[in-house]
């Protein structure tokens, strides 16, 4: 686990007059190279053995190629109970379809966020056979009084979630929550979150407000990004202490990339099999004789 150095950044005026103080990095974890669903090629940060998670998310996936030998393959059927999904696309096509009758198809720039509550039987298909699919799915809890809550769907398009300019030379993409004037399109989700992509120029600088005791991450993918004393490179997820309502963020000469994820944490025993993930044994158990069974 690494440690963060303790030189911390000086407040703005703005953060001194507000009383604000800032996050800072507790720990860097990087990606772990891996494979799901049929043979699919992935880069995995959260739901590894060095971080099995972070309440109240489960698992966090980088999924990027041009080779169509390795994306091919898709994710076919496969149930899902207690928590949901969130698959947020770059570039590439993705086929979905469940057991209920709902289907689409996720494009460039287009997010899905999926409740999966008392269950469903799901597949993603690559809509492609060459190119560039590239992307990330992450694993967000419920908590056990909405993980038998009836499944349901939020997909937006590309252009449901407009660009906004937070600070010079920034450019912020909000799919949940808020960030300077903008809202994303994702709403009614119980740990209020926070997911945003963020795009920096050389030398660019970005300081956000975040929610007391909530929890934050953040995950660059393309260059590098600064926190206080410590730089977070490409390929890594900053887990950042609990004190502090503001987090500082300032890109290289490169610039960088990076997707910030934060919400409240459940506090709630977790108990995982898999797809599905409840909060005791008897749980999981009742849930793989609903699978079995048919019942999903």
């Amino acid at each position: 686990m690494a440690k963060p150095a303790s030189t911390k950044p000086a407040k703005t005026d703005g953060e001194r007059k507000a009383g604000a103080t800032l996050r800072q990095v507790a720990a860097l974890f990087p990606c772990v190279p891996t494979t799901d669903g049929a043979g699919v090629k992935i880069s995995r940060v959260i739901g590894t053995p060095r971080l099995g998670q972070i309440d109240p998310f489960l698992l966090f996936d980088q999924f990027g190629s041009d080779d169509p030998h390795t994306y091919i393959s898709g994710f076919p059927d496969h149930p899902h109970r207690g928590f949901e999904t969130v698959t947020y696309m770059l570039a590439g096509r993705m086929c979905h379809k469940d057991n209920h009758g709902h289907e689409g198809v996720l494009g460039p720039g287009g997010v899905q966020w999926m409740t999966a509550g008392r269950g469903i039987i799901h597949s993603e298909m690559p809509e492609q056979s060459e190119g560039l699919m590239k992307g990330f799915q992450l694993w967000v809890n419920l908590p056990a009084a909405l993980k038998m809550r009836a499944p349901r769907y939020q997909e937006f398009e590309a252009d449901r979630l407009p660009l906004s300019n937070p600070a010079k030379g920034v450019t912020a993409k909000v799919i949940a929550g808020t960030l300077g004037n903008q809202r994303g399109p994702v709403e009614g989700i119980a740990v209020d979150p926070l997911y945003a992509d963020l795009r920096f120029e050389p030398g660019s600088a970005l300081t956000v407000p975040i929610t007391a005791g909530h929890t934050l991450l953040l995950f660059v993918f393309e260059g590098a990004v600064a926190v206080g004393g410590v730089t977070v490179p490409a390929g890594s997820l900053a887990v950042m202490g609990s004190e502090g309502e503001a987090l500082a963020m300032a890109a290289g000469e490169e610039g960088a990339a990076a997707m910030l994820l934060a919400a409240a944490p459940i506090g709630e025993p977790v108990v995982r099999h898999g797809p599905f993930v409840m909060n005791t044994r008897e749980e999981i158990q009742q849930a793989l004789e609903d699978y079995y069974m048919g019942r999903l």
